[in-house]
C-alpha cells in the first residue's frame, strides 16, 4: 500500500509511535509518505520506501497566526494525487484529522481518499476537551473513515467525553524488540531513569522526591531524559533536597534504545498516561517500571509481575518499590525477565503492525 502519515514530528509519544509505525510499514514493503512541517525525529536515514514531504506555511501580514491546517490539507491532497496514495493516517486529532478531511474533499471529484485518525491521549483528555476545541474534535472523530485508540481506557474515555457512538478500534502501542533489548548484564550502577516531555502531567518533581527517599537506603542516581517547563523546578528541588549531585539532566535524547539498558528502573509517576510508551520501551530492555496506576497503564503493566503500579502522588510507595528492586538481585532478575517477556509476547511489532495493516485494508476497501 501507499500510505500518507501525518504527526507532530517532535519528542511526544504520538510522533514517536507514528514514525516507528511508518518505519515498520516500510520494512514490510509498503510505501510511506510523511507529510508534516519538519522531519520526524526518529525517522533516521534515507530509505527507498520512506518519503518526507515538508509542509511550508507562507507568512503574510494579514494572518496573525500562520494557517498551518490549510497548508497541511493542500500538501496532503498534492502528495496523495502525485503518488496515488491509498489512504492517509493522521496521528493526534487536532488539527491533523481536519486537514485530512479537507484533503479528502479536495480529491473527491477525482477519487476517494479515505483517512484514519489515531487518538493518542491528550488530544482527547486535554486539548480536545477544551471548550474552544470540543466541537471540532468531536466532528473530526465522527468524520474519519476509521478511528483507532492506543488503549481501551482511551477508547472508553473518548466515548464518555464526546458522546461518540461510532466504532473505535483499539490498537495498542508497540515496540521493536529487536532494537529495544536488554544489556548483556544489568548495569552495576543503581541508576533510575525518567523519560518525558517534562510537562506538569508527567509529575517530574516526584522523580526527584523518590530519589531522595531511595538514597536514604540505597546509593542510587537518577538520569532525567527530556526537556520542558518542569526541568527548572526539578533542578531547584534537587538542590533543595541535597541530591543535585546525584541527578543528571540529559536533555532530549534521540536514541532511547541505547539509554534504557543503562538503567535499573524506569520511573513513570505521571498524573495520567493513555498507555505508557516509555514504560513499554523500558520493559523491552528488561528495565522494570515503577509507575502510577492511571489511565491505560494497567493494560500494559501487571502489578508485581513485570513492574509496579502505585497511586498517583504516593512518593513513599513508589520509593519502596524502587528500594525493593535495587536491594533484591534475584527478585530483580525475575521481574526484568518478565518485563521483557511481556514486551515480546504482547506488544512486539510482529504482533501489532499486522493489526494496522488489516485495518488499512478494511478502510481502503470499505
Amino acid at each position: 500500500m501507499r500510505i500518507g502519515i501525518t504527526c507532530y514530528p517532535t519528542y511526544g509519544g504520538s510522533g514517536i509511535v507514528a514514525t516507528e509505525l511508518g518505519l515498520e510499514l516500510a520494512a514490510r514493503g509498503h510505501d510511506v509518505h510523511f507529510i508534516t512541517y519538519a522531519n520526524p525525529i526518529r525517522l533516521g536515514g534515507p530509505s527507498e520506501r520512506i518519503h518526507y514531504h515538508e509542509v511550508e506555511v507562507s507568512s503574510y501580514p494579514l494572518f496573525q497566526y500562520p494557517p498551518y491546517c490549510l497548508a497541511l490539507a493542500s500538501r496532503m491532497a498534492e502528495v496523495a494525487e502525485r503518488y496515488d496514495l491509498h489512504l492517509l493516517h493522521v496521528h493526534y486529532a487536532i488539527p491533523h484529522s481536519i486537514s485530512a478531511l479537507l484533503a479528502q474533499q479536495i480529491m473527491a471529484a477525482r477519487r476517494r481518499l479515505p483517512f484514519i485518525t489515531t487518538l493518542h491521549g491528550t488530544d482527547i483528555t486535554l486539548v480536545g476537551a477544551e471548550p474552544s476545541y470540543f466541537p471540532i474534535t468531536k466532528f473530526s472523530i465522527e468524520q474519519s473513515d476509521g478511528v483507532t485508540a492506543i488503549s481501551e481506557y482511551l477508547s472508553v474515555r473518548t466515548r464518555e467525553v464526546f458522546g461518540i457512538t461510532r466504532p473505535l478500534r483499539v490498537i495498542r502501542d508497540f515496540v521493536n524488540c529487536r532494537i529495544y533489548r536488554p544489556a548483556a548484564l544489568p548495569p552495576p550502577e543503581m541508576r533510575l531513569l525518567h523519560i518525558s516531555n517534562f510537562r506538569p502531567v508527567k509529575r517530574v518533581l516526584d522523580c526527584v522526591r523518590i530519589l531522595e527517599r531511595v538514597r536514604r537506603q540505597v546509593p542510587a542516581e537518577l538520569w532525567m531524559a527530556g526537556d520542558g517547563p518542569e526541568r527548572g523546578p526539578a533542578e531547584s528541588l534537587a538542590r533543595e533536597l541535597g541530591v543535585a549531585g546525584h541527578v543528571m539532566f540529559l536533555g532530549k535524547q534521540d536514541h532511547i534504545e541505547r539509554l534504557l539498558p543503562q538503567a535499573r528502573v524506569l520511573l513513570m509517576p505521571s498524573e495520567l498516561e493513555a498507555f505508557g510508551l516509555a514504560a513499554l520501551e523500558a520493559m523491552a530492555c528488561g528495565v522494570p517500571p515503577v509507575a502510577t496506576n492511571c489511565g491505560g497503564v494497567g493494560e500494559l503493566i501487571t502489578h508485581g509481575v513485570d513492574g509496579f503500579l502505585e497511586p498517583v502522588g504516593d512518593i513513599e510507595a513508589q520509593a519502596r518499590r524502587v528500594i525493593d528492586l535495587l536491594s533484591d538481585e534475584s527478585g530483580y532478575r525475575v521481574m526484568s525477565h518478565a518485563a521483557r517477556y511481556t514486551a515480546e509476547t504482547r506488544f512486539d511489532t510482529s504482533h501489532v503492525i499486522p493489526e494496522y495493516e488489516a485495518f488499512y485494508e478494511e478502510i481502503r476497501t470499505g
